[in-house]
């Protein structure tokens, strides 16, 4: 509905900016040589071939015709699209300064959270270099990490309680769902020691319903991202949604960094706690600070924003693969059963012990990314790239969705195969490019070390507990594996799965 309704406003863009045509049709004579791509129509450019609910397989198919360097135009903005690993390393990696620059969504200026977001700052600001260092030194350092891991395995430990209650009702569990709050749950105590949702009840479910439709909004095409003139009148309402939903999780991490603020006032000079609020806070609080009320707040609102949907994107569709595919579940198991016991909970240090664990996620990472096209980056300069030219502004896009389904890298493209890892030494931290789920260069996530964590601690405790079956008397071979493109790549249809404990 939201791409028909994305259609139906072209008729008002065309009448709107029709006299600007001369100047967005087509590549002028004289122009750079810019990368080979489909024709686009005068002012809309290549917006119809999008239309659908998939546009990183769109764009694949499109790639597989003009080549891994690919232009489309997208209203008035130039999209270049990367499509093999070769050329994302050259724009990752050889050319990352050149690269490093965001185009920033309109939904995303709502509250002017592009101003403090680490996401979407120029690299080259200082308060982006800022908070890259915090980040890296205060939030995801090993030694941080490795201090608050008895934090994630208490919440780990209440998600396998909450899918054994399930287990006596026998009813159906949604996946995606548990594992959300758990991740949400894990990320804010480790951060604030609070938990902001709750598996079985109403209360407390604000936050996550308002980080749910922030999600939903930032994720939705937007007419004003390809025809700029048109922000001022947000044609879509989306940053005027957006802007209800930033404010609404403002409100939540205000209250929370307040009543922090009083208890550390009130404490006389002790701190409240020791966890990663109380270590920004000194950062801010320092007389010569460049970490401002501000900064917190937006920063610790993109790690939830992009965060926990990453993680449990990546559960639900491991657990849709492996129960579409029982043997390599059988397999998981028996690793586990070897490793912990046959009761263990797994921990933080036993992810290191588990190579096919490991081997699923990167298979899930390959097959389901959850941001298939990365995060766009920016040409801050004209650039050229294997002859031709990258202009200045242009947006460019990282299929890694096309990257993991490429049949001259993988064999098998489409197979759910996680031995293919056993046999490969590739990872997933921005060094092979063939699997860069999370980026590369100076812009890869900086939360990947957490997430990393949590996604083998929630699927090796779900794998490890119980054996599952499809609700509704499901056949495997039936399962939906249609996917739902938005800010992240969900599941069309959620994985629902029954618990069972083990004899």
């Amino acid at each position: 509905m939201e791409y028909l309704a994305f259609v139906l406003l072209l008729p008002f863009v065309l009448a709107s900016i029709h006299v600007l045509a001369s100047g967005l049709i087509a590549r002028k004579s004289g122009s750079p040589r810019l990368p080979p791509g489909p024709k686009p129509f005068p002012i809309i450019g290549n917006i119809l071939e999008l239309v659908g609910n998939q546009p990183h397989v769109v764009v694949s198919k499109l790639s597989k015709t003009y080549g891994p360097l690919m232009t489309l135009k997208f209203g008035s903005i130039t999209t270049i699209v990367v499509s093999s690993p070769d050329l994302a390393k050259e724009v990752l990696q050889k050319h990352d300064q050149v690269f490093s620059g965001r185009p920033v969504p309109d939904a995303i200026r709502a509250l002017d959270h592009h101003k403090f977001a680490m996401a979407w700052l120029p690299a080259t600001s200082s308060r982006w270099r800022n908070l890259k260092k915090v980040s890296a030194t205060q939030i995801f350092a090993t030694q941080k990490l490795d201090s608050t891991q008895a934090i994630r395995k208490k919440k780990v430990q209440q998600l396998v309680d909450h899918v054994k209650e399930t287990c006596n009702s026998g009813q159906a569990v949604d996946i995606g769902q548990i594992a959300f709050t758990t991740s949400l749950n894990a990320i804010s105590n480790t951060i604030f020691s609070t938990d902001l949702a709750e598996y079985c009840s109403t209360k407390s479910q604000e936050f996550l319903e308002d980080v749910f439709g922030t999600k939903e909004a930032v994720g939705k095409p937007n007419v004003a991202d390809y025809f700029p003139i048109l922000r001022f009148v947000d044609p879509q309402g989306v940053r005027r949604r957006t802007t209800i939903y930033f404010r609404k999780c403002f409100r939540t991490l205000d209250g929370i960094i307040n009543e922090r603020l009083q208890l550390r006032a009130s404490s006389k000079g002790s701190k409240a706690s020791s966890d990663i609020l109380d270590s920004l806070l000194d950062i801010n609080q320092d007389d010569n600070s460049e970490l401002s009320s501000d900064d917190i707040r937006n920063l610790l609102l993109t790690f939830f924003l992009a965060g926990v949907d990453t993680i449990s994107t990546t559960v639900e569709w491991a657990m849709a693969e492996l129960l579409r595919n029982p043997e390599k579940m059988g397999k998981a198991r028996k690793e586990l059963e070897e490793v912990l016991g046959k009761d263990g909970l797994v921990q933080e240090s036993d992810i290191l012990k588990l190579p096919y664990l490991r081997a699923i996620v990167k298979e899930i990472f390959r097959l389901h990314p959850a941001a298939p096209f990365l995060t766009p980056h920016k040409a801050e300069i004209d650039k050229e790239v294997c002859g031709f030219i990258v202009p200045k502004n242009a947006q460019i896009l990282v299929n890694v969705w096309a990257m993991g389904r490429d049949t001259s890298i993988w064999p098998n493209p489409n197979l759910f195969e996680p031995e293919r890892f056993l046999e490969k030494d590739i990872d997933f931290k921005g060094r092979d490019f063939e699997l860069i789920p999370f980026g590369a260069g100076r812009r890869i996530c900086p939360g990947w070390p957490l997430a990393d964590r949590m996604v083998h601690m929630i699927l090796a405790s779900l794998v490890h507990n119980f054996n599952w079956k499809l609700a509704d008397e499901m056949k495997a071979e039936d399962m939906d594996m249609r996917e739902k493109f938005g800010l992240s790549v969900h599941k069309a249809e959620p994985l629902r799965a029954i618990p069972i404990r083990p004899m």
